[in-house]
């Protein structure tokens, strides 16, 4: 059995559906944990991140609702570290019970991750995050209307409010990262893409700023700097299809970095959508030539074991 260090990406909307409360979301991830600890049972390394698009939009609102002198509302940065919290705490505690109730030996623990961006980065200045529930195109005008926030659409989903999304630049507790993989301890990390923070190039100081920093990418970048052997990205979809919802849709199986670069040029793949995993699996490969990619749905995680998903490889 050849060991392999695995770092898969969860989506926040793997976790929130409909129910949006918090027994329903670690009802989710304890059934997200059985899939997991397959890879445990199979001798490999696990780093697991996840989004929280839904849940710190959602968390968003509940701060502006309840906003006021005495109660001000938290800024957005730390609406990011609240969401990595929350969703670490559930999903590590579905481990441990998981790998309890299977009798494993290993180690689970959550660190708060904090991703360095470039202040100066365009992406401020064009939001284009996705966070929060879907409205409908009305309420979105309303929304915006109201408080001035900035709604797109989100791919044929419905309408979000969109924030910055900077580019991750390096990870604070990289470090720390390795110790723990070294020590042979599941690692829950880079929660909701990191809480993303300014560093001075002086002193070395860190604050944060208001953005949320694309979970697939900072999934990416930590894929890179453990050199892990395999990077999954989970989404809705067991495979990544082109011409998608049309008579000429074509799933792709095993596919390299080079053909999705032309993929992507032809304007495949939906932006905030498909396009960022897509992204983040071809900046992975082209950096580790021997490794691979893999998008595939949460359903289809087990069967990855088998070569299940659509499989990224470097181009030739």
């Amino acid at each position: 059995m050849v060991k392999r260090r695995i770092v898969i990406a969860l989506g926040g909307n793997a976790i929130l559906s409909a129910d949006s409360s918090a027994e329903a979301q670690q009802q989710a991830l304890a059934n997200t944990a059985k899939h997991l600890v397959d890879f445990i049972k199979n001798g490999d390394d696990l780093i697991i991140t996840h989004g929280n698009g839904p849940q710190v939009g959602n968390l968003l609102l509940q701060q502006k609702a309840a906003d006021s002198p005495e109660n001000p509302a938290m800024p957005l940065d730390t609406l990011v570290a609240m969401t990595e919290g929350s969703i670490s705490y559930w999903l590590q505690t579905a481990l441990i019970n998981e790998l309890n109730r299977q009798e494993i030996d290993k180690k689970v623990a959550s660190l708060v991750t904090e991703i360095v961006v470039d202040p100066n980065d365009p992406a401020f200045t064009a939001p284009s995050k996705p966070i929060g529930p879907f409205l409908s195109k009305e309420e979105a005008a309303e929304q915006q209307e109201k408080t001035k926030d900035i709604f797109k659409e989100d791919a044929g989903r419905g309408w979000r409010k969109v924030v910055p999304s900077p580019k991750p630049l390096s990870i604070k507790e990289i470090a720390t990262i390795k110790q723990l993989l070294e020590a042979g301890t599941i690692i829950i990390t880079a929660g909701g893409g990191g809480i993303p923070v300014v560093e001075d190039q002086k002193t070395g100081n860190v604050s944060g700023i208001e953005a949320v920093v694309d979970k697939d990418f900072a999934s990416s970048l930590l894929s890179d700097l453990i050199a892990a052997d395999m990077f999954i990205l989970l989404t809705g979809v067991t495979h990544v299809y082109v011409n998608f919802n049309t008579p000429k849709q074509k799933k792709l199986e095993t596919v390299t970095s080079d053909e999705l670069q032309a993929y992507i040029a032809e304007g495949q793949f939906a932006p905030g959508s498909m396009l960022p995993k897509v992204e983040a699996a071809i900046a992975f490969v082209e950096s580790h030539p021997q490794a691979q990619a893999i998008i595939t749905s949460l359903d289809n995680l087990t069967n990855i074991l088998t070569g299940s998903g659509t499989v990224i490889v470097k181009g030739r």
